[in-house]
């Protein structure tokens, strides 16, 4: 390989989205033992991109860096050491590596041409998927998968609220849920979006700006009884937090559970305990995805049971306009960007 410098986007200081820069001289990475040189063939962006720019109470990010958290590409280069793992293998990465934290945090991401990984971030990716649909999965669909299937908290016939169902967990929620056989009830903050979340599979659909999702769930299913099992839902899936938590436990039926795998409107919600206990709830926290999660989304993919919901796929140079969607919920599923021709 003769090429020295890349394109990326590269984050120089936390701040707004202004802080982001498409470089055409940043050095493709050195291969060091133990890792392998990925040409990158398509990235996505996550919510935690846009916490990463803005910058995190507790985490020190070595700037500048290289976001971008998923990635999937063809091996370029395999340094000392690697076994299993050859130039033209196509791969999906991990983006969690081994004793250094996330990539596209604590250390350059999918951004960019290139991407250095460790040789224990790859899986190898089935024919029958593209560079686009691996790199929507990791954190997005990983983390509904551990949190719906890993866990086993949905099961055939269950009635599912899904809050925030129009982002990356969102959609990967409604797809998974559907596809283990629930009555999913999907909330968003437009009409074009529940429409298309629809035309994905939800049973039912709310637009929370201008209805109160708990208590169109109670008037469509009753209210839930402490004394049986009548009224309210089976699940409500709640990774928003702030003002929506109450409303999330007053429409579970007595026995639910209430799933959560992040707070994106805050981490500390008003709470009241009487619904905890007077309806024998239970809240679930779900925490990022392993290995496992990806390997079988994979196969899901690859078998044509499930389709990862993609937004749009765009350029490098228009990458910092694509997370800016993210941030302003102005899409619905995942944004990829496709790095370099591979």
């Amino acid at each position: 390989m003769t090429q020295t410098t890349m394109k990326a986007l590269v984050l120089d200081a936390h701040g707004d989205l202004d802080q982001l820069h498409v470089v055409a001289d940043r050095p493709v990475p050195d291969v060091t033992d133990g890792h392998v040189l990925v040409r990158v063939g398509a990235a996505s962006f996550n919510y935690h991109d846009v916490f990463t720019v803005k910058g995190m109470p507790g985490i020190k990010v070595p700037l500048p860096v290289v976001i971008g958290l998923d990635l999937a590409g063809t091996v370029e280069q395999v340094g000392a050491g690697v076994q299993g793992w050859q130039p033209g293998d196509r791969v999906l990465v991990n983006p969690l590596k081994p004793g250094v934290g996330l990539m596209g945090e604590m250390t350059d991401g999918g951004m960019a041409e290139f991407a250095l990984a460790d040789a224990r971030q790859l899986i190898r990716l089935p024919d029958a998927v593209t560079f686009a649909q691996a790199a929507a999965l990791p954190v997005a669909y990983g983390t509904a998968h551990r949190m719906l299937v890993t866990h086993e908290t949905v099961k055939p016939g269950d009635r599912v609220l899904i809050l925030g169902a129009s982002g990356g967990v969102g959609t990967a929620s409604v797809v998974l849920a559907k596809l283990l056989g629930a009555e999913v009830i999907a909330c968003a903050g437009s009409h074009e979006k529940a429409e298309r979340l629809k035309a994905l599979g939800a049973d039912h659909v709310v637009n929370y700006r201008e209805e109160d999702f708990s208590k169109w769930a109670i008037a469509r299913y009753g209210k839930p009884q402490r004394r049986t099992h009548e009224g309210g839902v089976d699940v409500v899936i709640n990774f928003t937090g702030g003002d929506t938590w109450v409303p999330s436990l007053k429409c579970l039926k007595r026995g639910g559970t209430l799933l959560v795998c992040g707070a994106t409107a805050g981490h500390d919600p008003k709470e009241d305990l009487r619904y905890v206990w007077s309806f024998e709830l239970t809240i679930k926290g779900s925490n990022s995805f392993y290995e496992d999660n990806l390997v079988a989304l994979l196969d899901l993919v690859a078998q044509g049971q499930i389709e990862p919901v993609i937004d749009r796929v765009l350029p490098l140079e228009q990458a910092a306009e694509g997370l800016a969607l993210i941030r302003d919920r102005a899409v619905l599923g995942k944004v990829v960007v496709a790095p370099a021709a591979v």
